[in-house]
């Protein structure tokens, strides 16, 4: 019997079980990841933010995480070798209401302990000339990595302690008993177990199936995880210097996704985006993907039937834009309007793995919940990247008093 096994090979997954070895030197622990690599999804398709916590409510998991996150991710990246650059954020507001919000995110940032400081419109357009807007917001501690290079270090980590990560492994069964778990998985064809003291299950994009297969995703307290398309362009390489901090719009407060931005990548490029477009496949990342069983999974849902009526303005205007370019621009051109639609080169897509539950509340903060053998990750957003460190360290203090 393996002392845990932790199932899913993204950025959470992996920093979790490396946190098991940290802990107990010499453990035996097993990762399970249904793909060929690790970081296939969530962790390998976003924008390679070292997110300061501007945007999450005081005292929540997510504020202090990040704060938390933000600072281990360095740590972890000088350690490794790995590349990460301190850019600093921008947020620009380019109306009135986005003025007063701005107002609004400065004094949660500063709650969160965070040093920002406020721009005027002439401050922005002298330290970033490209740009236009009212007012801004400078958030000093925001960087840029390569979180799949993250993900690859850390799995290498966990084999260097002796643990062991399985790619290309299915989870289709969890049977919990007093003593252990038992995994069914699949692999090739074949059928096989894995039995432990503990499971920590990080299943991103399936977390809520893996969470029934526990019991933990039924009756009032059940969520389903909703995909949402984050679609992105990349400038061309004469952009490169366009900007020097990040530029983000003022995000709406009632949806969790923080809007259009510019994005510094680590290898000197400049991406554009993510919009937040309502998925029909939770692995398909070419437009116009398809999987029934997952449209079917929300659209049987109670919760996700509420979330449509109240958003679904924004949800028909997201998909317009998504299927007409000049819309896409328009929201870019709202802070930066030298850029074309010739600037819009493709660049691939991510999925975003939002928890919904069944009153139709999309779940903000992170979610974990637990049997008497297993902990699940359910809801990891954003910036659960840059949290992933402290989110090991809380998963692993929960499992340790669940055993």
């Amino acid at each position: 019997m393996r002392d845990v096994v932790v199932v899913g090979g993204g950025i959470v997954g992996l920093a979790t079980a490396y946190e098991v070895l940290r802990r107990r030197p010499g453990a035996d622990v097993l990762v399970i990841e249904k793909e060929a690599e690790v970081a296939r999804h969530q962790s390998g398709h976003n924008s390679g933010v070292i997110h300061a916590g501007v945007y999450y409510a005081p005292g929540s998991l997510k504020a202090r995480f990040c704060t938390e996150g933000a600072a281990a991710t360095r740590d972890y990246c000088d350690d490794r070798g790995i590349p990460y650059v301190d850019t600093g954020k921008l947020v620009v507001a380019t109306s009135e209401v986005e003025v007063r919000r701005l107002t609004d995110l400065t004094e949660r940032a500063r709650a969160n302990g965070l040093t920002v400081t406020p721009l005027t419109g002439a401050e922005l357009r002298e330290r970033e000339p490209h740009v236009t807007g009212l007012a801004a917001l400078l958030v000093h501690a925001t960087g840029i990595t390569d979180y799949t290079a993250v993900c690859r270090a850390l799995a290498s980590d966990v084999v260097a302690a002796g643990g062991e990560v399985r790619t290309s492994t299915a989870v289709t069964a969890i049977d919990e008993s007093t003593g252990s778990v038992t995994l069914t998985l699949e692999q090739n064809g074949w059928e096989t177990a894995e039995s432990a003291r503990l499971a920590i299950i990080c299943g991103g994009l399936q977390a809520d199936r893996l969470a029934a297969m526990s019991g933990l995703n039924d009756g009032a307290d059940a969520f389903r995880i909703v995909p949402f398309r984050g679609e992105y362009h990349r400038l061309p390489e004469s952009r490169n210097g366009l900007i020097d901090a990040l530029i983000y719009p003022v995000p709406d407060p009632d949806l969790p996704f923080l809007g259009v931005h510019l994005t510094r990548m680590i290898d000197g490029g400049i991406t554009v985006g993510p919009n937040a477009v309502l998925g029909f496949s939770r692995e398909g990342y070419g437009k116009g993907s398809l999987d029934l069983r997952d449209v079917a999974s929300y659209a049987r849902f109670p919760g996700m039937w509420k979330v449509a009526r109240e958003h679904w303005r924004t949800g028909l205007a997201e998909q317009r834009d998504s299927w007409r370019r000049r819309g896409y621009l328009e929201l870019v051109r709202r802070y930066c309007p030298e850029l074309t639609l010739d600037d819009l080169l493709p660049a691939p897509a991510g999925i975003r793995a939002q928890a919904v539950l069944r009153d139709g509340t999309l779940v903000h903060d992170f979610l974990v919940r637990r049997t008497a053998r297993t902990v699940h990750v359910c809801n990891a957003p954003s910036p659960a990247a840059t949290s992933a460190f402290p989110i090991a360290r809380h998963v692993v203090d929960l499992a340790t008093a669940t055993a």
